[in-house]
């Protein structure tokens, strides 16, 4: 990706981090689904663990093939979430970039990214007799009403009673209040950080970015989380600055939506390098792009929380989707986008040609579907992936200037 100094800093968070996991006898540790509420595990003191993180990690590191051949010789479909199947197999093998994750004390999961999650963690659950906390939140057919909010908190009440339980102390909300400020100290950055690629060239691309999400899925509500953004943020302002492009000959802007395919970042880089188009835009990392107190039409941190647990694009109908596209595509002076239909994340793939057709139709600009999966290399095809991308550049109207 693009040579940033603060990736050599990322790398030392992530493996302090599960070092910690590994080790630690203070604190309990949860794992969790990535849109569940991090912070209320954060103020119980408790140390949070992501296996769907843990699962891309051994996809960008190209060890999660035989992660999934393990799941898949022990029962499990191909069919099931590659995700899950890749926890799964580390489970079995106790294999992956940090040896597997540590056993749980308790699971916490939240329905706003995929149902398949709730069975992924009942599965686990089970496997080491821990309990199970679901925070249920409605989806979005046609935009946040203020009872999906009030039903939000109300989750968020009865999970805190769930982890005072769990960790056997009372639940401090100071704590919880010191966690969420600090959560919108990091998303603000990180949003600002996503908003620099509006500049001509992008001085990173959604690529980086994708990789640059570990953090603020991983560690959201620490010091140590806001610290790493405000630092990339400096360091890519200073980009924009110097003039300097991720993509060198920066003819073409695209966005790019879905989950990324972790096992051929590299061969998309250059991919995309060779033919001056820069990913400039991409809706998973808005996901952790910022808690809105104004969205929730209130000043109370607890609302503004709801809100961006309860407005991912994930968690929203196809109307809603449709804007947030057209929206970035006008915001970021793209050219065109590519849409991940991918094998794995029903939710996030299901009527994207309709999409297609409805954003082109409104911005003008074409867009491409292109078939893989996010954690899974065999359902990658490169001929094919080559044929359709190609198409789409030659589609494109070049940069004016």
């Amino acid at each position: 990706m693009t040579r940033l100094a603060s990736f050599t800093r990322m790398k030392e968070l992530m493996t302090l981090h599960y070092l910690e996991a590994k080790t630690t006898k203070e604190k309990p540790i949860i794992w969790l689904t990535s849109g569940a509420p991090v912070e209320y595990v954060v103020a119980a003191g408790a140390l949070p663990v992501y296996p769907e993180n843990y699962a891309a990690m051994c996809a960008a590191g190209h060890q999660a093939l035989r992660l999934l051949e393990a799941a898949e010789a022990e029962g499990y479909s191909p069919d099931i979430c590659s995700y899950a199947r890749t926890d799964f197999g580390q489970d079995l093998l106790r294999g992956g970039p940090a040896g597997g994750l540590p056993p749980p004390c308790a699971l916490v999961c939240a329905t706003n990214i995929c149902r398949t999650v709730v069975k992924w963690f009942e599965a686990v659950a089970r496997k080491y007799r821990v309990p199970l906390f679901v925070v249920d939140l409605p989806f979005l057919h046609d935009g946040l009403t203020r009872d999906a909010v009030a039903y939000a908190l109300r989750q968020f009440e009865a999970l805190a009673g769930f982890l005072a339980e769990r960790t056997g102390r009372p639940f401090e909300r100071e704590r919880l209040f010191a966690a969420v400020a600090l959560s919108r100290e990091t998303t603000a950055l990180w949003r600002k950080t996503l908003d620099l690629c509006r500049r001509r060239p992008a001085p990173i691309t959604a690529l980086d970015a994708f990789v640059h999400i570990a953090p603020i899925v991983t560690l959201r509500g620490t010091a140590a989380c806001r610290d790493y953004y405000e630092a990339l943020f400096r360091e890519i302002e200073g980009r924009v600055e110097r003039g300097e492009a991720a993509v060198p000959q920066e003819r073409y802007r695209a966005l790019w939506d879905n989950l990324p395919i972790w096992d051929r970042m590299r061969w998309l880089e250059s991919f995309f390098a060779e033919r001056g188009l820069a990913i400039a835009a991409a809706t998973y990392p808005n996901s952790w792009a910022g808690i809105d107190a104004a969205a929730a039409g209130s000043n109370d941190p607890l609302e503004a929380l709801a809100v961006s647990y309860l407005r991912l694009y994930i968690h929203s109908g196809f109307a809603q989707r449709a804007e947030t596209l057209v929206r970035l595509i006008e915001e970021f002076s793209l050219t065109g986008f590519i849409m991940h239909s991918n094998r794995s994340c029903k939710p996030y793939s299901v009527g994207m040609y309709g999409l297609r057709e409805e954003v082109s139709r409104r911005t003008g600009v074409p867009g491409v579907v292109i078939e893989a999966d996010h954690n899974d290399p065999r359902q990658f095809t490169e001929a094919r992936t080559i044929t359709a991308l190609e198409a789409f550049i030659e589609s494109m109207e070049p940069l004016a200037g």
